[in-house]
């Protein structure tokens, strides 16, 4: 490294591996007031404050966006926080979270506690965190003043949401706030499943992972997306499927789109990483809803991602207390259901993508750049001229074993712990700066930011 105050740069990072828009190639970012300026060949000589040499292994990607993080803070600072949170987040090569509307008390569904959320997180942000509102029964009238203070669109429900806090929407109702939220073109993501269909179905009560799967069919899914895609279809709205576990919903989304049905969609590493055969009874790390599915459903999400149908990969990090999974007794009926993998995310998914030979660059794309677009963040996501200087540096042919006790979100239980995965991020830089987790230089972010 040099120092040098008069250099043109103020970070230059010199790879034969930088993921640009280009694709994987040799380069040297130069890096200036926060922000990408100059994108040269490698011996281009590019003359930087501080240079960082990377080595042959290594690869500059770009930071990945997270728009699915439940940070649970204030309320349930217990479950998870700002500071654990974006650690953990950090530690996995996010350099972005946009945080959900509840699981915090109070939830997200006005400005005064939006306030208190912002209030909450200042000072305790290792990485730029924007943040969800929440459309719930009788908060019509917030969601214009909450668009206005910066959120990135609205969260609703069409069943329990598990807290009691923050009840569901009808499909009326959805589709009345939709009709609001078009107006001011904001985006309604939807938790889609169908409460009824749920209620047909067989209880969740006991240790058998088989008995929970079948108390969250495909069905109640496939249902509420339907729902979804209709309401979208008569209101304009644009909309978005949380968490899609159901390969049974691709085709209708498919043609929705082609409708000109203003949709877009996610999955989570957990649903393509892991498999309903492979949950061990009693193992309650593993629940989620809607809940992981079967192996010929896997990878028929995988499929769905390469065709286009679903849109990006988010981790939906949704911890709590390890004694709220009821690890001892083992019964799916009781425990929270949610799957802890915030740091585990690009090595999950890398660790699946390669042996299906699909390249670091598409999963980037569907883990930075998609996200970035979905939010709107027209900054974040990429290594590219004007962006910010988000990015991490990656290792795809390192391996790692997971140990839940050395990872940093707050309570140490996680489906992954014990696996041995590919893929190992060595340092992420926020703005060009090294994140060293002894000061949260994070931002808050609103919603339009340059």
């Amino acid at each position: 490294m040099t120092d040098d105050t008069t250099s043109r740069f103020d970070l230059v990072v010199r790879g034969e591996q930088t993921l640009t828009t280009a694709g994987i190639v040799a380069r040297e970012i130069g890096i200036k007031d926060g922000r990408v300026v100059a994108i040269e060949p490698l011996g281009s000589g590019l003359d930087g404050a501080e240079v960082v040499e990377l080595n042959a292994d290594q690869v500059m990607i770009p930071g990945l966006v997270d728009t699915h993080v439940h940070v649970n803070e204030p309320g349930r600072t217990e479950w998870e926080g700002f500071d654990s949170a974006t650690r953990a987040a950090a530690a996995g090569g996010v350099t972005t979270l946009i945080d959900m509307p509840l699981n915090s008390i109070p939830p997200t569904v006005n400005v005064d506690a939006l306030n208190a959320k912002r209030a909450a997180a200042a000072g305790k942000t290792h990485i730029d965190v924007g943040f969800w509102g929440g459309a719930v029964p009788g908060n019509k009238g917030d969601l214009r003043a909450l668009h206005d203070e910066g959120v990135f669109g609205f969260k609703c429900f069409l069943l329990h949401s598990g807290v009691d806090e923050f009840p569901h929407l009808t499909a009326d109702e959805m589709e009345e706030d939709m009709a609001e939220l078009a107006g001011f073109d904001s985006l309604m993501i939807v938790h889609a499943e169908d409460s009824r269909a749920i209620d047909h179905a067989p209880t969740a009560e006991g240790n058998q992972y088989s008995q929970f799967l079948a108390s969250r069919p495909r069905g109640a899914e496939n249902v509420a997306i339907a729902e979804v895609i209709e309401r979208a279809r008569w209101t304009g709205a644009r909309a978005h499927v949380l968490h899609l576990s159901s390969s049974d919903a691709l085709p209708m989304i498919a043609s929705a789109r082609r409708d000109g049905v203003k949709i877009t969609v996610e999955t989570c590493p957990h649903y393509l990483t892991l498999l309903a055969e492979e949950v061990p009874n009693g193992a309650t790390a593993f629940k989620c809803c809607p809940p992981i599915r079967e192996a010929s459903n896997r990878e028929l999400l995988w499929q769905g991602l390469m065709d286009g149908t679903i849109d990006c990969i988010v981790s939906d990090h949704s911890p709590s207390t390890v004694d709220l999974k009821d690890v001892v007794n083992g019964d799916f009926g009781v425990a929270w259901g949610g799957v802890a993998s915030l740091q585990l995310g690009l090595s999950l998914i890398w660790t699946e993508a390669r042996k299906r030979g699909i390249p670091l660059t598409q999963v980037l794309e569907w883990m930075s750049a998609k996200p970035a677009a979905l939010a709107g963040l027209n900054n974040k996501g990429r290594i590219a001229l004007g962006y910010d200087a988000d990015f991490a540096i990656f290792e795809p042919e390192s391996a790692q074993v997971v140990d839940v006790h050395k990872l940093h979100h707050k309570n140490p239980i996680s489906p992954y712990d014990g696996r041995a995965l590919a893929g190992v991020v060595t340092s992420t830089w926020l703005r060009g700066r090294k994140i060293d987790f002894q000061t949260a230089q994070g931002r808050m972010l609103r919603r339009g930011d340059v």
